[in-house]
């Protein structure tokens, strides 16, 4: 690359989501809201970040002509908290994350896209010293982990910005963050000696070095905030070439000085906010790469070649989102996302202070508790993140020894200062920005910092036995509210419910032994079971589960020993009872005589001696956490529908001819039939879809035959489209192993386009994309070869590419 003036453009996404784990459990329980889908993070997965590391690129006749992995062309960051949960639950977007900048680096002179991000998206300027540094620390920590290299700029949540935030990125090698044009005070050219004040005019088309009371200086860029404006809110996303030339034309031809044309949003806007965006975001890429004139480029490749030769100043405690500085997140400063008229934002001031009183009292606790536990209790939070993303027992081993003040860590004080972290993490945690940003102090991402609040008074009173829950709840009770009496009511409803402690998880483990077949594989969340003995018997519609386990935490390594016996009558009707001072012989015993009974068909004998066995504690369904209630809800629902689909059916089939005449004639169908109709076809339909091995054309042909009859509408069919996709993508992938099933495959996408479901094929398309490869092609015999080529070119054209998109 030459290094003459020329003009480049950078466009960067902040890809971020609040965070919804259940803080006891560390993950995100089922949200109906989200439906089809599991949770929100799966749903602008599928509609976001998946997408814009596979972003279709089409032709005239609107078949898909590339394939553009966005991330490896834009700047980008990626909140940790959203890494893992990717990691987790979509490995391969997640690896094509980190090919993308791997591949960043080959392109842009080795400078890779990805940015790092303080760790969990809180308001810097904000924090204390502490949290700074190890909010820096824990993103280039978990930055490192996940991409194999130090980064080179860091993005500030809400770009949230003053001086020592700037001196704690440099302080850990930090050498550039972005931030917006009105977060820029003054400039001057490297040789002048006069600040110039710029009020929102800075020239964003050039890097700045901003100079630092330490001596030392950190560069820094201010996006364009009306295209930026533009992309999030004014429709340039509905054209990609409208976005590109709205970029270029952003640059002057000024001779003697290289240009950059930048802008910053959230990187929802390109597919989740904008149907789409990630495809206009592709287009607009090409278009540029295509443009002789201008060149792609990142943050840290042109401050390599064009090393600042100005200066900027900042105004202290500013952001990206707030006009009144970092007000939105601690005062009622009139920014807000809505709500009803008269609402007010009073409440942010008070929940702050509240939560600066459980940080106060959690800092004496740690360094108190710690001090005999730890060599340096702070230099142990900064590295605790090691943990945090691995959290196997020979690293937490390991990693007590290195920082604990004696050679020896016993067992009990390996749980305490685990716990004393944990309970710092999560002290870090209730100060992430989504609590302040929205209208309501009741809202769900005010609720979640509760959470974690709540988890970490837990934790204080567990390792020091000082209790300030009182006072945060006596906090809380002063804090207004627009929809209820107070902060406090939505905290008791909605919090307290949620908390989770060692009886609850063998609570929920006992119960769901009733049901699941598989206990060594049923999943406990951050806790595991260690079974000593189970047993479970079955009487007709009655079952009895009696069982002794220890249940251990994963993150501090606390652990409990019960003994249950818990029985269900059928319905939602169950009783259970546990105790943890029970003994092996005791259970046992007591276990022997209970089963009897049960076998003799003496339920009222049962129930009492599990009362007088296992305690007056009980518990019921009700205890299970939410998504497994929820699977055993819907199994009990499903033994109920099986009763009403077989109704709908009779008067389906025995009415058919009658339901015909009536259609043949102009007759509108009464609701009872049409009721049985869509149920019908929904229910026969989705059957195929979820619960055969099998594709059986036969009943796909008969579902077609009476869609296509009926000229049926489907009502509320989501579900079905969800299910749609995931059979064809799941056929698609079969057929790479055994080759004999793709005109499956191809029969079954052209009878989902008769049915007019409408589905999303992206994940199909990708399937069939990344698995015709010549390595494949290779495995085949020459008589499979020839018949699957043929089959799968016509899959390929009714899925949308073009001729030349895959290797046939």
């Amino acid at each position: 690359m030459s290094a003459s003036p020329k003009k480049y453009i950078c466009i960067h996404g902040h890809f971020y989501q609040p965070p919804r784990e259940n803080a006891w459990l560390e993950t995100i329980e089922v949200q109906d809201s989200a439906a089809p889908y599991h949770d929100w993070n799966e749903r602008i997965n599928e509609e976001c970040y998946a997408p814009n590391a596979t972003a279709r690129v089409l032709n005239a006749t609107d078949h898909i002509s590339a394939i553009s992995n966005n991330y490896d062309r834009i700047s980008w960051n990626m909140g940790p908290t959203l890494l893992s949960w990717l990691a987790a639950h979509d490995p391969a977007t997640y690896t094509r994350l980190q090919k993308a900048d791997q591949d960043s680096m080959d392109r842009f002179g080795g400078h890779g896209n990805a940015l790092a991000q303080s760790y969990n998206h809180i308001i810097m300027p904000l924090a204390n010293a502490a949290d700074q540094q190890t909010q820096v620390r824990w993103g280039i920590a978990d930055f490192k982990h996940r991409f194999n290299r130090m980064p080179e700029g860091m993005w500030l949540s809400e770009t949230a910005v003053d001086t020592a935030t700037l001196e704690a990125l440099v302080d850990n090698g930090i050498k550039f963050t972005v931030l917006a044009p009105r977060q820029c005070q003054s400039v001057k050219f490297e040789e002048d000696e006069h600040w110039h004040d710029v009020h929102g005019g800075v020239d964003t088309r050039r890097a700045y070095r901003c100079p630092l009371p330490s001596g030392r200086s950190i560069d820094l860029f201010f996006y364009d905030g009306d295209v930026s404006k533009g992309v999030a809110f004014e429709g340039l996303l509905n054209d990609g070439r409208l976005l590109a030339n709205r970029l270029m034309n952003t640059l002057d031809d000024k001779p003697n000085e290289p240009q950059v044309a930048q802008i910053a949003t959230d990187g929802e806007s390109y597919g989740h906010h904008h149907k789409k965006g990630e495809m206009a975001l592709a287009f607009a890429l090409n278009y540029i790469d295509e443009n002789p004139d201008f060149e792609l480029i990142n943050y840290g490749q042109f401050l390599e070649l064009y090393p600042p030769v100005w200066e900027a100043r900042i105004h202290e405690n500013s952001s990206w989102s707030c006009v009144h500085g970092v007000e939105r997140w601690r005062s009622d400063c009139g920014c807000h996302t809505g709500g009803k008229a008269g609402w007010h934002q009073r409440w942010r001031q008070p929940l702050r202070a509240a939560l600066d009183g459980v940080r106060a009292h959690l800092i004496t606790v740690f360094e108190q508790e710690g001090e005999g536990l730890f060599a340096d209790p702070w230099a142990a939070r900064d590295a605790y993140i090691e943990l945090v993303l691995d959290r196997s027992p020979d690293r937490a081993d390991a990693f007590l020894a290195r920082h604990a003040r004696r050679k020896t860590v016993g067992a009990k004080d390996k749980i305490k200062m685990l716990r004393l972290l944990e309970m710092q993490r999560h002290g870090m945690l209730m100060y992430t920005s989504c609590a302040w940003f929205f209208n309501e102090v009741t809202g769900i991402e005010t609720l979640q910092v509760l959470q974690y609040a709540n988890r970490a008074l837990h934790l204080c009173e567990v390792v020091s036995k000082k209790n300030y829950h009182p006072t945060f709840l006596s906090d809380l009770e002063k804090i207004e509210s627009n929809v209820m009496e107070n902060a406090a009511k939505a905290y008791r409803e909605n919090v307290m419910p949620a908390r989770v402690g060692l009886r609850r998880v063998g609570m929920h483990f006992a119960t769901s032994s009733l049901f699941e077949e598989d206990m060594d594989d049923l999943e406990l969340f951050n806790y595991r079971a260690e079974i000593h003995a189970l047993h479970p018997l079955r009487a007709g519609g009655y079952r009895l589960s009696l069982g002794r386990i220890t249940i251990v935490s994963n993150l501090t390594a606390a652990n409990t020993t019960f003994s249950f016996g818990v029985l269900y009558l059928g319905q939602q009707t169950m009783i259970g009872s546990i105790r943890d001072d029970f003994s092996a012989e005791g259970f046992t015993s007591a276990t022997s005589l209970m089963e009897q009974e049960f076998r003799n068909g003496h339920v009222g004998e049962v129930i009492a001696l599990l009362t007088a066995h296992f305690g007056s504690e009980t518990f019921s369904i009700w205890h299970l956490f939410r998504d497994e209630k929820q699977k055993i809800l819907l199994s009990m629902t499903y033994r109920t529908l099986e009763v009403a689909s077989k109704n709908f059916k009779d008067v389906y089939y025995d009415n058919y001819q009658l339901m015909s005449t009536m259609r043949a004639n102009g007759m509108p169908l009464p609701d009872a039939y049409q009721a049985a109709i869509n149920y019908t076809l929904h229910r026969r339909l989705e059957d195929l879809l979820t619960k055969q091995e099998e594709l059986n054309t036969g009943r796909l042909d008969r579902i077609v035959a009476d869609f296509s009859h009926w000229t049926h509408k489907w009502r509320e069919a989501d579900d079905l489209r969800k299910a749609a996709e995931d059979r064809l993508h799941k056929t698609i992938k079969a057929c790479f192993s055994e080759p004999s099933n793709w005109s499956d495959a191809l029969y079954l996408l052209q009878s989902l386009k008769r049915l007019k479901l409408a589905p999303n094929f992206y994940r199909a398309q990708n399937a069939l994309l990344e698995g015709w490869t010549e390595a494949h092609l290779a495995t085949l015999d020459d008589s499979t070869r020839v018949e699957a080529l043929s089959v799968a070119r016509e899959l390929r054209f009714e899925l949308g590419f073009v001729e030349s998109m895959v290797v046939l």
